[in-house]
C-alpha cells in the first residue's frame, strides 16, 4: 500500500471513529440523563443533610483530577482504547450500588448508613470515569482535524445536549409520578438501572471505535512538580491558574443549587429539572455560533466574552424566587456564558499543548483545578453549616460570596492568558456583531437540521 493509499484510509478511518464518537455519546449522554442528573436530588431524598449534599461536588472536584493524573501515567503502558474501555465499564457497573442504596431505604435498613453508603459508590464512580478521562480526551482530539475543531466538537455539544435535555426533562415527569404514588425509590431505582444499561450500551461502541496510533517517549514526560514549576511562565500555565481560581469562587454556590431548589424553595422535580437544564435549551442554540466565532476569532476571545458574565450567574439566582424568572434570566445568561466558555477552554487546551504532552497536562491542569472546586466546595459546605442569621438567608449570603469571587478571579486572571492561533484580527464588538449576523441564521437552520436528522447518529455507526 502507497502512502497516499495509507493516508486516505486512516482519513477514511478517522471519519467512520467521528461519527462513532457521536453515536456512543448519545448513549452516554442518556445515561448521564437518567442517572447523573438525579444525584443530588436522590441524596437529598435519603435525608441527607445539605452540608453533605455540597460535598458531592467537592469529592468529585478533588478524586476525579487525582484519578486523571493516574489515568495519564496509564498511557505510558497501555493503549487508550483499552483504558477508557475499563474505566466506562466499571462507571456503568457502579450504578448498582446507587440502586441497592434505593432498595434499602425503601425497607427502612441501615437509614443513617445510607448517606455514607453514596457517598462511596459516588467516589468510586468518579475515579473510575476520571482515570479514563485523559485517553479519551487524547484519543478524541486525534481524530479532529484542528481546522474544524470547534465545529465539531460544538456539533457533536449540540446532539448530545439535545438527547440529554429531552430525557432528563421525561425522567423528571417519572419520578414525580412515582413521588405522588408513594414509590419515590422505586422511580430512582428504574433511572439508575436505565443510567447502567445505557452506559453498557456506549461501552460497545467504544469496542469498534478506530484509535490513531500514540507512541509516547519518555522525553515527554514531566513530573508534577515540573509543570508547578513552569506554570506562571507559561501560557498553558496561566490558563491553569486562572481555571483553578475560578472553579475555587464556582464550587461555593454551584453544588447548592439542587439544596436551594428543592429544600428552601420547595419544588417538585419536574420544575427543578426545568430549571437546572433550562439554561441548556438556550446553550445548544448558541453552541455552533460560540465554535464558529472561535474557529475564526480564537479560543481566548470566547472565553473573554463569557468569563465576565460568570460573574453575575449566582446573584441572578436569589433576586426572585419565581420559577418563570428562574428559568428565563438565570438560565439564559448561565447558559450562553458557560456554553461558550466550556467549549473555548476545552478547544484552548488543544492549541496549547502538543500531542506527546496532552494527557499529562491535562491531568495536572485538572488536578489542580480539582483542589480548587474541592476547597470551594468544602467552603460552601462549612458557611452553610456555620452561618447562622435572622436577617438573610444563608444561602443568600454564599451565593452573593460566590459572585464576588469569580468577579476578582475574572479581572485579575483572565488578562494574563494569551492567543496561539493564527487568528482573524478582532476589531472589538463590531467584529462581533457582524459575525453574528452573518452567521447566527445558517447555524440555526443547520441545528435545527442536525437534531431533526438525530436517528442518523443513532443507527449509522
Amino acid at each position: 500500500m502507497s502512502k497516499i493509499e495509507k493516508e486516505e484510509k486512516i482519513i477514511g478511518l478517522k471519519h467512520k471513529a467521528r461519527r462513532r464518537s457521536i453515536k456512543e455519546g448519545i448513549f452516554a449522554s442518556a445515561s448521564g440523563a437518567f442517572g447523573g442528573q438525579f444525584i443530588s436530588p436522590f441524596a437529598i431524598a435519603i435525608n441527607s443533610s445539605s452540608s453533605l449534599v455540597a460535598l458531592y461536588g467537592a469529592i468529585a472536584g478533588l478524586l476525579g483530577p487525582i484519578s486523571q493524573m493516574h489515568g495519564s501515567r496509564l498511557m505510558e503502558k497501555e493503549s487508550r482504547k483499552k483504558i477508557v474501555l475499563r474505566g466506562v465499564l466499571w462507571e456503568a457497573l457502579l450504578w448498582l450500588p446507587f440502586i441497592l442504596v434505593g432498595f434499602l431505604f425503601y425497607k427502612g435498613l441501615a437509614l443513617n448508613l445510607l448517606p455514607y453508603l453514596l457517598i462511596a459508590a459516588y467516589t468510586l464512580q468518579v475515579v473510575m470515569a476520571s482515570m479514563a478521562s485523559p485517553a479519551w480526551f487524547s484519543w478524541v482530539g486525534d481524530i479532529v482535524d484542528e481546522q474544524y475543531r470547534g465545529r465539531w466538537f460544538s456539533k457533536r455539544n449540540l446532539i448530545h445536549g439535545f438527547i440529554a435535555l429531552i430525557l432528563a426533562l421525561i425522567s423528571s415527569f417519572f419520578l414525580d409520578y412515582f413521588k405522588k404514588l408513594g414509590l419515590n425509590m422505586f422511580g430512582f431505582i428504574i433511572l439508575f438501572s436505565l443510567a447502567l444499561i445505557f452506559r453498557m450500551i456506549s461501552w460497545q461502541l467504544f469496542k469498534g471505535q478506530y484509535e490513531p496510533k500514540l507512541k509516547l517517549k519518555k522525553a515527554d514526560y514531566f513530573s508534577f512538580q515540573d509543570f508547578l514549576k513552569k506554570a506562571p511562565a507559561t501560557n498553558f500555565g496561566k490558563f491553569t491558574i486562572f481555571r483553578i481560581f475560578l472553579s475555587f469562587a464556582t464550587a461555593v454556590a454551584s453544588p447548592l443549587i439542587a439544596v436551594y431548589l428543592l429544600r428552601n424553595l420547595q419544588f417538585n422535580y419536574v420544575t427543578y429539572i426545568i430549571i437546572t437544564l433550562a439554561g441548556s435549551i438556550f446553550s445548544l442554540a448558541v453552541l455552533e455560533l460560540w465554535g464558529k466565532i472561535a474557529d475564526k476569532y480564537g479560543n481566548y476571545r470566547v472565553m473573554l466574552l463569557n468569563a465576565f458574565l460568570i460573574p453575575a450567574i449566582p446573584i441572578l439566582w436569589i433576586l426572585s424566587p419565581n420559577p418563570v424568572y428562574l428559568v428565563i434570566v438565570p438560565s439564559i445568561i448561565g447558559g450562553m456564558a458557560w456554553a461558550g466558555f466550556n467549549l473555548s477552554a476545552g478547544n484552548f487546551i488543544y492549541d496549547n499543548v502538543r500531542q506527546e504532552k496532552r494527557g499529562l497536562c491535562v491531568s495536572y491542569s485538572n488536578m489542580l483545578i480539582g483542589i480548587g472546586t474541592f476547597l470551594g466546595a468544602g467552603l460552601g459546605a462549612i458557611l452553610i453549616k456555620f452561618i447562622q442569621t435572622s436577617l438573610i438567608e444563608p444561602m443568600i449570603i454564599i451565593f452573593i460570596i460566590s459572585g464576588i469571587l469569580r468577579m476578582l478571579v475574572v479581572i485579575f486572571g483572565i488578562g494574563k492568558i494569551k492567543e496561539v492561533r493564527k487568528i482573524s484580527r478582532f476589531y472589538g464588538v463590531k467584529s462581533l456583531e457582524n459575525v453574528i449576523i452573518k452567521q447566527a441564521k445558517p447555524t440555526f437552520i443547520e441545528e435545527a437540521h442536525q437534531l431533526m436528522s438525530i436517528k442518523k447518529y443513532i443507527f449509522n455507526a
